[in-house]
């Protein structure tokens, strides 16, 4: 991403601004106005979306009175516009001049569908289609606004800043995932969990406007036509992208069967109400905070590569724990919470290594084709993953298909031992990868 900022949008530099020493522990990315608006905006959103994450399934439970297989429909819902659509907005993206507007609209479009939930549900007109129906669409705006996000990315942060980047867009998210589900627990339990989504579409607002006063310089479009086809060729030729690509998806194919399942689980096996679920939610994430403090460091010693490989082997190593947990005492909180903070832990290593695999490697020409792609494949496991959970878990039982999801991800590994990544540094940009 790259930045041309009129008024008082900096641009920024290779070398952080000169900082007085009481305020040294403040990342030199932050010093810069648009990539702070950038930053906080993310931020926002992403308190928001820890809210939505929690009110929309338990609608699905307590107002619909949802079952396991509908469960999965919805969970499928949010991620199957990744896998119908994402490829192919990428490519539409790689040929827009302002990516950023578009960005813009998709926020404005998913503050929109989520305000009409509550309309709904005050007309006593509320129904599984209707919430499904959101899901989708809130899925398929969210794609447009990732695939258009790796280029305002790329323009707002210098080369030698991409890791730290990273790790402030996953430090916002981990934060959020801290706070998010205990307040998300609060508001359901003080508004009920329709009214609770307003909080995430106001947050969709927000980082609409912090957005539209940003004016960074966009790449331009692509002036060659690339298809999904020199996308994928790209992925199958890049050893460490394919790799990376490979891990990310089983890993998210079997993680996300946990997910799917694991509201249900907590809130009818281990009888966790609304509030206890958002604490242990919240108390779990604490994690990821830990993840993207250390994430710099842990890179710089071990390396982009092998922070990857070490991230495929936490997310899923500590869900064996769900599973475990039986009954309703002090132990299973200790062992849920155990399981979220483990996994976080390692979901934020991966993203931010896998993040800057991308940034560094692709090129501008097709980096939004390539993310989409990329995307496309990893977060399209996702439906697949919950349609096969609420059909699995029927027949087998939760504990049994939460144990097979977890011993199923830690496969992951596999794709990357043999692959550059398992090396202290990957190829750089440029090079045989």
């Amino acid at each position: 991403m790259h930045i041309s900022a009129p008024d008082d949008t900096a641009a920024p530099t290779t070398r952080p601004p000169v900082r007085s020493r009481t305020l040294s522990w403040i990342p030199g990315l932050l010093y810069d106005t648009a990539f702070r608006r950038y930053w906080t905006a993310q931020t926002v959103s992403y308190l928001g979306d820890q809210v939505s994450a929690l009110a929309i399934p338990l609608i699905a439970v307590t107002v619909v009175h949802a079952g396991a297989a509908q469960m999965g429909y919805l969970a499928a819902a949010v991620w199957l516009p990744h896998l119908l659509f994402g490829p192919y907005a990428g490519l539409w993206a790689d040929r827009r001049r302002h990516r950023r507007r578009v960005m813009i609209a998709a926020d404005l479009g998913r503050f929109a569908l989520l305000v009409s939930l509550p309309v709904v549900h005050a007309l006593s007109t509320l129904t599984f289609t209707s919430l499904f129906t959101v899901a989708f669409g809130v899925g398929l705006l969210s794609v447009l606004f990732e695939v258009c996000n790796p280029p305002l990315f790329k323009a707002l942060v210098p080369p030698g800043g991409y890791v730290a980047g990273n790790a402030l867009g996953s430090g916002s998210r981990a934060m959020a995932k801290v706070v998010g589900p205990s307040a998300g627990g609060f508001l359901v339990q003080l508004f009920s969990a329709p009214f609770a989504l307003l909080v995430d579409a106001l947050s969709y607002l927000v980082s609409a406007v912090l957005l539209a006063r940003i004016a960074p310089e966009e790449a331009p479009p692509s002036e060659e036509r690339v298809r999904l086809r020199a996308a994928g060729r790209f992925i199958l030729r890049s050893r460490a992208i394919r790799a990376a690509l490979a891990a990310t998806a089983t890993v998210n194919f079997f993680c996300f069967v946990t997910t799917t399942l694991f509201v249900l689980y907590a809130t009818t096996t281990l009888g966790l109400g609304a509030g206890l679920l958002g604490t242990v939610l919240g108390a779990g994430a604490v994690g990821a905070v830990v993840g993207a403090v250390c994430a710099t460091p842990l890179t710089r010693r071990l390396g982009v590569g092998r922070t990857f490989l070490l991230g495929c082997l936490m997310t899923p190593a500590p869900l064996l724990l769900i599973p475990a947990a039986h009954g309703s005492g002090p132990a299973v909180l200790v062992m849920l919470v155990g399981a979220q903070f483990g996994s976080a832990l390692g979901v934020i290593w991966i993203d931010i290594t896998a993040a800057t695999l991308l940034t560094s490697l692709v090129p501008d020409a097709m980096r939004s084709s390539v993310f989409g792609a990329y995307q496309g494949v990893n977060l399209g496991m996702r439906p697949l993953a919950a349609l096969i959970a609420g059909a699995v878990a029927g027949p087998l039982g939760l504990r049994t298909t939460l144990w097979i999801a977890a011993a199923g991800a830690l496969t992951a590994c596999l794709w990357i031992l043999p692959s550059p990544l398992s090396r202290r540094t990957p190829p750089a940009a440029g090079q045989e990868a």
